[in-house]
């Protein structure tokens, strides 16, 4: 990946994220939002019922869906240099800034990954909605564990990251009022701080 998050903070920071990377942006932090919420969901509904089968179905669907999005995201990524941050913020911001994202590039195609192989290894295999996908393994109660426990735990620690990415974002909005917040929001006017 290129090292636009490491540019040095004296550099003229560029007003915002450009449209496309804004698009991507939410586009895949709402289909993850879906995902955490129908996993968290689907998980405590009785076994054999059409509810748990529906919620199941639309998890698998939409990670499938998130994962041609993660792509795209992370092609953008590797492509372009990223606004610098504000000279403003103190050094370990930035550097919790830069590995925060790093975490969520690694985390995004762990979880996915994981969902995907946890799925092939299910006799339910993986759909996009309803359509059969290919498998990448076979029926195997035990290797499915593994996977799911890795998709599991993933995802509890994005979902703690994202929490950490949300305060951070609102502490740029109500706090520091640096602009920061504005770089990835959709239609924003910006100050260059």
């Amino acid at each position: 990946m290129s090292t636009g998050d490491t540019c040095p903070v004296d550099t003229p920071a560029p007003a915002r994220y450009p449209r496309r990377a804004v698009i991507l942006h939410w586009i895949v932090a709402l289909l993850i939002i879906a995902l955490l919420a129908s996993g968290w969901t689907m998980v405590d509904i009785p076994r054999n019922t059409p509810e748990r089968a529906f919620f199941f179905n639309l998890h698998k669907s939409l990670g499938i869906v998130g994962a041609f999005f993660i792509a795209a995201l992370i092609a953008w990524r590797v492509r372009h240099e990223v606004p610098t941050l504000p000279a403003s913020m103190p050094r370990w911001e930035r550097g919790a800034a830069v590995l925060n994202h790093w975490l969520f590039y690694i985390l995004m195609v762990l979880v996915t990954l994981a969902g995907y192989l946890t799925s092939s290894f299910s006799k339910y295999g993986p759909k996009l909605f309803g359509i059969p996908l290919p498998h990448w393994g076979w029926e195997d109660a035990a290797l499915r564990g593994d996977f799911a426990a890795v998709h599991r735990v993933a995802g509890l620690v994005f979902a703690v990251l994202i929490v950490l990415h949300v305060a951070a974002a609102l502490k740029h909005l109500l706090w520091d009022r640096d602009g920061v917040f504005q770089r990835m929001m959709p239609g924003a006017k910006m100050k260059v701080p």
